[in-house]
């Protein structure tokens, strides 16, 4: 990356102006629709921008558990999550990760994957729709310990009280999750799975493990790295509080996977062109880092008090949805709009607290 742009970045992160934090999004986006246009057409220029536009819409609650991550990581992670974590999100994960996913579960090689989706995208679609249990297995339980650690933590704010705080009386929090995660897995491949149980369960367990390790490592490394800070062995610190970033790092762009996964497939209706899916998706993605970056750095998790409760909960619909389409079509904008609302009604929530609040 140029010396001037990694700077620039560096003054985004530590801005709270909008134009300096939304800078590369906007130039980047002015780019790619400019080739687009030139290359491809207005038609297709269409296209990519009513893709840019549902990423952007429906990852409003990825941009908030990735700055509830984000604000525990070292400001050099963060950089690198606005650099490095772009291209990872939108050529790793919306290019080459279906690619992949087609390779392994039709057992065919990347290259030939790679000239199906160049070459017979319908048959590429129709290979990546195949794969679909699989997908949403993975990315379902993926989402699902998410939301459900989320819950079994202990915290002194609640949104809706009578329903958190006897969840936590269930189990500790990673007994109770492991085991609601495994009950609802088990009952959608038994219900759902057919003929592909045994691969959507292993997706599912997999999915599971995935979660585990990485949330323990960064766990553990955050805490060594905190203790050693306290301890002023500053040496040690900053190895454990690296390790702590990079498993940190690898959760988030895991946790962008599973929330790309369903806009990947949902984006054939739209256009059977995977150069401009990517352009897409890639801009919408490049957009929700961003935003990611301003709820940090603007204080808005801290200004309004339910926020962090909506996404999670808008992430455990999501991680439903997934499991549950598993076995029954969901189109893609009503998991967007039950998203969408659920943030919604949290900023509500927030504003008629402060409201009480201050009344008081």
């Amino acid at each position: 990356m140029m010396p001037d742009m990694h700077h620039s970045l560096k003054k985004a992160l530590h801005s709270h102006s909008p134009f300096r934090i939304f800078g590369f999004a906007i130039t980047a986006s002015i780019v790619t629709c400019t080739m687009v246009g030139i290359i491809s057409g207005l038609e297709a220029l269409f296209s990519v921008l009513v893709l840019a536009v549902i990423e952007i819409t429906f990852s409003f609650e990825n941009a908030v558990v990735n700055a509830k991550v984000l604000e525990k990581m070292d400001k050099i992670w963060q950089v690198i999550f606005l650099t490095v974590g772009i291209a990872v999100a939108v050529f790793g994960m919306r290019m080459v990760l279906p690619l992949l996913i087609v390779a392994i579960t039709a057992d065919l090689s990347m290259g030939s994957v790679l000239s199906l989706a160049l070459n017979q995208p319908d048959l590429y679609a129709h290979k990546l729709e195949e794969a679909h249990a699989v997908i949403a297995a993975f990315g379902g339980v993926f989402l699902l310990m998410i939301f459900l650690h989320f819950l079994f933590e202990d915290r002194e704010v609640h949104w809706f009280d009578q329903l958190e705080r006897p969840i936590r009386k269930l189990g500790s929090v990673w007994i109770g999750p492991v085991v609601i995660s495994l009950s609802a897995l088990a009952s959608v491949t038994i219900i759902f799975a057919g003929s592909q149980a045994r691969r959507v369960f292993l997706a599912g367990v997999i999915g599971l493990v995935v979660y585990s390790v990485i949330k323990i490592l960064s766990d553990k490394f955050q805490q060594s790295g905190e203790k050693s800070v306290t301890q002023a062995n500053k040496g040690q610190a900053a190895g454990h509080m690296l390790r702590a970033g990079l498993f940190s790092f690898i959760y988030l762009e895991l946790l962008d996977a599973s929330f790309s996964f369903d806009g990947v497939v949902a984006a054939f209706a739209i256009t059977k062109n995977v150069l401009l899916i990517a352009a897409g998706l890639g801009i919408g993605a490049i957009f929700v880092r961003s935003l990611t970056v301003y709820l940090l750095r603007r204080g808005t998790l801290a200004r309004y008090i339910y926020l962090e409760h909506g996404a999670y909960y808008a992430v455990g619909s999501l991680a439903t949805v997934m499991l549950v389409s598993i076995g029954h079509e969901i189109p893609s904008f009503i998991t967007g709009i039950v998203g969408v609302s659920i943030i919604g009604l949290s900023l509500l929530s927030s504003n008629t607290y402060d409201r009480r609040h201050k009344a008081s």
